[in-house]
């Protein structure tokens, strides 16, 4: 504990952890203020984030960057899995899968490029395991034809009841958790010597006990869920003061927000020239997403929804999710980086973005 209490006083970043308790006491006093709920969650979430950071960090430097990064993108899920569940219950798919397309487009493109940028402008060219970014991005491409499926086949005449797109979207969810979870076999286990860090530390990086580093990613994890809640009660009201469209938020804010923990962790790691982690991190994230938390929540909605949800999205999400996916298999199939790349992917990424805060809302 004294390790932690050290980093707070000598980090100032991790000052602002003071407005985590501000956030739950405005929320209990001023349920109303979306605009301040708005700003002191981003302010919140942002040395939760840091954190979580060199707890992921301390935890990786003990057992490789491939289960660091693993490890990062799985807690840093459990955030987007809370509010997702919460959007669940209440019925509201069409922000679960708002939220699902934006977190993949978000991590394969804006997390995955500012690393490349990041870390290429202090580090002149970068190598990493390009086995392990193959494998992340084939598995992301294999979510995204199996998301694609379902908006293909939406109009068939004989589906009124939309019965057959529900049965095919369970089908496809059993899939993709299976193909997750044999995923998870071949790296950790029968194939784990293709996947080895090419990048390495810096020498002198402070690294916690992994007990102080485990308890702190529990907590903080807990802490980066509770805010994001408050976060996306808030948002949509907020959208409206600062004049952002509902699109922009669900496919911007939410997912950056949202993953502000595993972007921290990601930009910091290919800063110290870890650029594996990073990469873990932002493609790990997002196959996770598409492979596991989509088609789990498709499988819950069965039991907490007020109906079944499927796995048909709007024509829009499938072109971006497909673009963002062949975009990082062509970026990282290589092995190494500069920073020219990063911002080549971040282009991409903000072209989407621009596009969705300029489009015209629904009357």
């Amino acid at each position: 504990m004294g390790l932690l209490l050290k980093e707070i006083r000598h980090n100032r970043l991790l000052w602002l952890l003071v407005f985590v308790p501000l956030l739950f006491v405005a929320t209990a006093v001023k349920p109303e203020a979306h605009g301040l709920l708005f700003v002191l969650s981003i302010l919140a979430i942002v040395p939760l984030a840091a954190l979580l950071s060199h707890a992921t960090e301390s935890v990786a430097a003990k057992t490789g960057d491939m289960v660091g990064g693993l490890l990062n993108a799985t807690l840093g899920n459990l955030t987007e899995m809370v509010i997702a569940l919460t959007a669940l219950y209440a019925g509201q798919y069409v922000l679960v899968k708002a939220s699902i397309a934006g977190v993949i487009v978000t991590n394969a493109l804006f997390m995955l490029g500012a690393s490349f940028l990041l870390g290429g402008l202090k580090h002149h060219v970068q190598d990493y395991n390009r086995n392990n970014a193959r494998l992340q991005g084939g598995l992301l491409f294999l979510a995204t034809i199996a998301l694609l499926i379902p908006s293909l086949l939406n109009d068939r005449p004989a589906d009124s009841d939309g019965s057959f797109i529900q049965t095919l979207s369970l089908g496809l969810a059993v899939l993709l958790i299976g193909s997750y979870a044999l995923g998870m076999i071949f790296t950790l286990k029968t194939h784990r010597e293709f996947f080895g860090s090419s990048s390495h530390a810096e020498e002198g990086d402070a690294v916690w006990p992994m007990n102080l580093a485990l308890i702190t990613l529990a907590a903080v994890t807990v802490l980066v869920a509770a805010v994001s809640h408050v976060f996306v009660e808030s948002v949509q009201h907020a959208a409206e003061i600062f004049g952002m469209t509902p699109a922009f938020v669900g496919f911007i804010v939410v997912a950056l927000v949202g993953g502000a923990a595993e972007m921290t962790a990601a930009f910091s790691a290919a800063r110290k020239n870890r650029l594996d982690l990073s990469v873990g991190i932002a493609l790990g994230s997002a196959s996770q997403i598409a492979l596991f938390v989509a088609p789990m929540l498709v499988l819950v909605s069965y039991f907490v929804g007020p109906s079944p949800m499927d796995l048909e999205f709007w024509p829009a999400a499938i072109m971006m999710m497909l673009v963002a996916t062949v975009t990082a298999v062509l970026v990282t199939n290589s092995g190494r980086s500069a920073w020219f790349i990063g911002v080549l992917v971040m282009n991409i990424y903000l072209v989407f973005a621009v596009t969705l805060y300029l489009l015209p809302s629904p009357q």
